[in-house]
């Protein structure tokens, strides 16, 4: 899952939701030098990215990518589905995406000393530009994943998958509520085994 999805299944504690959104930036155990609660979020991510890369309906979406993508795929569907949980947004939670997304950037610059240096770089311009709310909207989707295309040494094409989430919208969103519903059990289930685990110690 991408950013606003790492986000939403952290609940409500900020600094789990800071450790679950720079989880793709700690290596094995250095996770153990942040405060435990980022720790949680941390392990969190881990949990959450195996659950979603196993997932039969999240590969039978990478799978309608794969002849055009390769291996960009599993990526792109992660793009996807941030998408559509931001269009869906008020299903999901009781505050607006926007207010969601400007409580997050606050906790970003009160817990600033507690980041990891990767989180640190990007966190003033997913403020700046607005992130999480910008996967709401295909024309800024598509913009992101030009931009990410360019982070790469060879091109991956991934602006151009938006043609295939039009063509396909309507497949690609009923397995992402699929998948997320059984997700968001999971994610509740382990975050609270994982929190019991690090507080008995």
């Amino acid at each position: 899952m991408n950013y606003l999805a790492h986000i939403y299944l952290s609940g409500e504690n900020p600094r789990i939701r800071i450790g679950n959104f720079m989880g793709d930036g700690i290596r094995g155990k250095d996770y153990l030098h942040f405060h435990p609660d980022i720790q949680i979020g941390i392990r969190l991510h881990r949990e959450i990215d195996t659950f979603t890369d196993f997932h039969p309906i999240f590969r039978q979406s990478k799978h309608r990518l794969v002849p055009y993508h390769n291996h960009f795929s599993g990526i792109i569907v992660d793009m996807f589905y941030d998408h559509f949980l931001a269009t869906h947004w008020e299903l999901y939670h009781h505050e607006s995406l926007g207010i969601f997304a400007h409580k997050f950037y606050n906790s970003l610059s009160e817990f600033h000393l507690e980041l990891n240096q990767k989180t640190k770089s990007i966190a003033p311009y997913l403020i700046k530009y607005n992130w999480l709310e910008r996967y709401k909207s295909l024309t800024d989707l598509e913009s992101i994943l030009g931009q990410m295309d360019k982070r790469f040494s060879f091109p991956s094409n991934m602006k151009d998958s938006v043609e295939l989430l039009h063509n396909n919208y309507e497949e690609f969103q009923n397995e992402f509520v699929k998948f997320f519903n059984e997700l968001m059990i999971f994610s509740d289930a382990k975050r609270e085994e994982i929190s019991k685990e690090i507080y008995k110690k």
